[in-house]
This record gives C-alpha cells, sequence and structure tokens, in this order.
C-alpha cells in the first residue's frame, strides 16, 4: 500500500527506511520526501515510526481493501 502518494512510497519502502535508522516524521522526509507535501501522511508515519519501536503499534494501521 502506498503511504504517501504524494513521494509514491510505499509501506514496504517506509519499513525499509525505518530498518536503516529513520526515527523521526522529518528524518523519513530527507530519506524519501515522504510527508513533506501535503501532511496527509504523517499521522501513519508516525504510527509506523511508533511500531519500531513498540511493535503493537501496528494494530493502529488503517486496513486497506
Amino acid at each position: 500500500m502506498y503511504v504517501c502518494i504524494c513521494a509514491a512510497v510505499s509501506d514496504t519502502e517506509l519499513l525499509e527506511y525505518i530498518d536503516d535508522g529513520a526515527r523521526t516524521v522529518e528524518e523519513i522526509g530527507e530519506a524519501c520526501g515522504a510527508g513533506t507535501n501535503c501532511g496527509g501522511c504523517v499521522d501513519t508515519i508516525d504510527v509506523f515510526l511508533a511500531a519500531a519501536v513498540c511493535p503493537s503499534e501496528l494494530s493502529q494501521l488503517p486496513m486497506t481493501a
């Protein structure tokens, strides 16, 4: 699924940036541009970042069809 439509960043790509050490929305933005345009994805990025610290946060991710 796309996390950021503006920068065409998928959840898989986002997880790779987190695995590489990104820990803030700003660091994600610097790495790939996600969260730097309209801001509609910032809350979802925050959930992914929280899940990196606390895996139970993954249950907060929106489910898509």
